[in-house]
């Protein structure tokens, strides 16, 4: 394939880890990070488990060594040095260098937490300033020094796939040499209360493929790759951690925060996906499934599955149930994981699941595996609106 495009580095922070060894740790683990909410201040705090960094604002400040306090912000600049140490990457100026950031919820948590105060004239600042979606972005890529092209994407849960797949084709046109691609999402009181009003989060650890699953847990975090050319990578004779080799997003245009029955979207996003990756369905060796643990998303993508790959339907399983759905910041997160379950042959299991799905002829993987011969990985995100992706991570 010409001008491959290699992952050279990764960063990440979540409610399992606040790095890619502490993650692996308790992937490997089977080991959960949702549970009791400590740091939103909700009135819904002891209604539901969230994925939540058990970490305050201050704190996050103190570990990205910034003087900046919006909860997305920090996770973002976090997740994204460890991306550029992790890649060995100091000098912005050595090649042509993009950054590529999608968030949901921005600078909303931020804003929940001075709005009272400024309506009532107890704050005398503009906290619409860090409010918008492109305000992280752009202040995270002035932390890091990278100006040749930077952008913000939001297209709800599938937002960090697309942020992948345009990193990727900006470096395939030969417009830029690297891309930092990711997302983040901090926990909101509007998401969580808007979750809470689509009747789709569940009060206990939540069950993808579960015939008796109720729901999501919602999960904060943040997680960025960096993405280089053949080129950059032949130069300078680094060390790439897996290819990017498909990417595909479509939109099944069925409504506003379901699925199609059918995956119809979710079929042609993985079907495209294999295409420009030059694969049949039978060298999928694992999927991780988007699977939310909500009964519309995993009928819906198992029947997908089911469709794409008829009788043969590779290994999946789900990792929300470590990590919460991050919204914006799922299919980066998920991308990490894919790419440690490529380096270790490790399928990470579903957790909590009990009951087979009565509408699939399908199961995850429920036990954590060990020495796989893992070839391709696809990973998929779901967004509201129809916004379907998946990418497919290969070995060099």
């Amino acid at each position: 394939m010409l001008n491959r495009i290699h992952i050279t580095g990764m960063g990440i922070i979540s409610a399992i880890g606040n790095s890619v060894e502490e993650t692996f740790q308790s992937l490997n683990a089977c080991k959960t990070g949702i549970g009791k909410i400590h740091h939103l201040k909700t009135r819904h705090r002891d209604d539901f488990l969230v994925g939540e960094i058990p970490f305050s604002n201050v704190q996050l400040a103190e570990m990205a060594e910034s003087q900046v306090f919006d909860r997305t912000t920090l996770l973002g600049l976090i997740a994204a040095q460890q991306a550029l140490i992790n890649a060995r990457i100091g000098d912005m100026k050595e090649a042509r260098t993009g950054f590529i950031s999608s968030t949901t919820v921005a600078g909303m948590p931020h804003s929940e937490l001075l709005y009272k105060d400024f309506f009532e004239n107890r704050y005398q600042g503009n906290f619409i300033d860090s409010h918008f979606s492109g305000v992280s972005t752009n202040v995270i890529a002035s932390h890091l020094g990278i100006e040749d092209h930077v952008t913000t994407i939001s297209t709800a849960c599938s937002s960090a796939a697309n942020a992948i797949m345009l990193g990727a084709r900006l470096i395939r046109n030969g417009i830029l040499d690297r891309v930092l691609v990711g997302g983040v999402d901090a926990l909101s009181l509007f998401t969580l209360n808007g979750f809470n009003t689509l009747l789709i989060l569940d009060k206990e650890w939540c069950k993808p493929f579960d015939d008796q699953r109720k729901g999501l847990n919602l999960g904060e975090g943040a997680a960025y790759l960096m993405l280089e050319s053949e080129k950059m990578v032949k130069s300078s004779s680094k060390k790439s951690l897996a290819l990017l080799t498909g990417y595909s997003n479509t939109n099944d245009a069925f409504h506003q925060t379901a699925s199609s029955p059918e995956g119809q979207g979710a079929c042609l996003a993985m079907q495209k996906a294999l295409k420009i990756a030059s694969l049949e369905p039978s060298q999928i060796d694992y999927i991780n499934a988007h699977g939310t643990g909500t009964p519309n998303n995993d009928s819906s993508e198992g029947i997908a599955m089911q469709t794409v790959f008829g009788s043969k339907v590779p290994a999946f399983s789900s990792t929300k149930a470590y990590t919460g759905h991050t919204l914006a910041a799922a299919a980066s997160i998920e991308a990490v994981i894919s790419i440690l379950s490529l380096q270790h042959n490790t399928i990470f299991p579903c957790l909590n699941r009990e009951h087979q799905m009565t509408d699939l002829t399908i199961c995850p993987v429920d036990t954590l595996q060990n020495d796989v011969a893992l070839q391709h990985v696809m990973s998929n995100s779901f967004g509201f609106g129809g916004n379907c992706s998946s990418l497919i991570f290969s070995k060099n």
